[in-house]
């Protein structure tokens, strides 16, 4: 009995060996090295995915915005024939911090000079002064070179039954209107109609966010008897646009009201803009460079992009972009009169 209990001490079970141990570490590396390996690859093609999300998210809506307002712009209501002031029985003072650009009838509202310049654009260029009186020391320094501004007027697109306070408004009919303050007045013109009057303003500049900057997409806009700018898109680096001109000044010619050539906002002269001559600003090509807030620094971007035919943008840095574009037609520009 003794000699069988002796046995059974003797007969005890055993521990891994010292090799099968390292074996079974080995393996239990290469599976954890492959586990964090994939997850590693989905944590980097989920940010990767995120940003360029993001990247479609800012451009679309800032090529929308644009296009929403160019397809508008020198919308005058049921005032048919040329906004100026031969048309108008009352023009109002021009409002506080007024954007003027270039040209002598350039301001929120027509003067007694010159053609109403309803469409404006300028490229930034390092160095150069501000585009627009309304720009201030900041946007000068932080404005983007390389990038455009742009000016347009017009009426919002549906007409209102009665005025809010701080807006401009136009009351037209057919043949004549008038353009007045909310706090005024509405002149008396007969059967007319109400419309809030608008002076819009884009581009680009670079907004503080921590220890960096992020270009955003600035819009000015008259409220409060004034032009007031806000941020309206991060991410937007660059927006340029082409000005397709109808250079035929006969109407009986083919082809009169079709676009001849596309001209970049440098190389447009002050009769283009003024429409003078016969020839009309029919259709505007937008591009839209949307940016990355944040750089990745395992990617660099090495891309080239052509924003219009001027020299294309390299920008060999950590940050991903999208170029988007498109071509609005300017419908209120096609015509002489409704």
């Amino acid at each position: 009995m003794n000699d069988l209990m002796v046995g059974r001490v003797r007969h005890t079970s055993k521990g891994f060996t010292l090799v099968e141990l390292m074996v079974s570490l080995s393996i239990g590396l290469v599976i954890f090295a492959g586990v964090m390996s994939v997850f590693v690859g989905m944590r980097s093609t989920t940010a990767e995915t995120s940003s360029y999300g993001e990247l479609q998210e800012n451009g679309r809506f800032a090529v929308s915005v644009l296009t929403d307002d160019l397809l508008r712009q020198n919308f005058w209501g049921d005032l048919s024939g040329t906004f100026s002031q031969s048309n108008l029985i009352a023009t109002p003072a021009q409002p506080g911090g007024d954007c003027v650009g270039e040209g002598v009838n350039n301001a929120t509202f027509p003067q007694a000079v010159g053609p109403f310049r309803t469409l404006w654009g300028k490229t930034i260029v390092a160095g150069s002064l501000k585009p627009l009186t309304c720009l201030t020391m900041a946007d000068n320094t932080r404005i983007m070179t390389g990038s455009d501004v742009i000016q347009l007027k017009r009426v919002i697109s549906n007409p209102v039954a009665a005025v809010s306070a701080g807006n401009y408004y136009l009351t037209s009919n057919l043949a004549s209107g008038a353009v007045f303050r909310a706090d005024a007045a509405v002149p008396e013109i007969d059967n007319s109609r109400l419309w809030q009057y608008q002076h819009h303003v884009y581009y680009v500049r670079e907004e503080s966010d921590g220890n960096g900057y992020v270009p955003v997409l600035m819009q000015g806009r008259l409220a409060n008897f004034k032009m007031s700018f806000s941020p309206i898109i991060d991410g937007i680096e660059r927006i340029r646009f082409m000005y397709g001109v109808d250079t035929d000044t006969d109407p009986t010619q083919p082809g009169y009201g079709i676009v001849d050539t596309f001209i970049s906002a440098t190389n447009m002269t002050q009769d283009l803009w003024d429409n003078t001559g016969g020839t009309r600003v029919l259709a505007v090509k937008v591009f839209v460079l949307a940016r990355g807030i944040r750089p990745d620094n395992k990617y660099t971007n090495t891309n080239s992009y052509q924003l219009g035919n001027d020299l294309p943008f390299k920008p060999n840095d950590n940050y991903r972009r999208l170029l988007f574009s498109s071509t609005i037609t300017l419908y209120n520009n096609s015509v002489e009169s409704w």
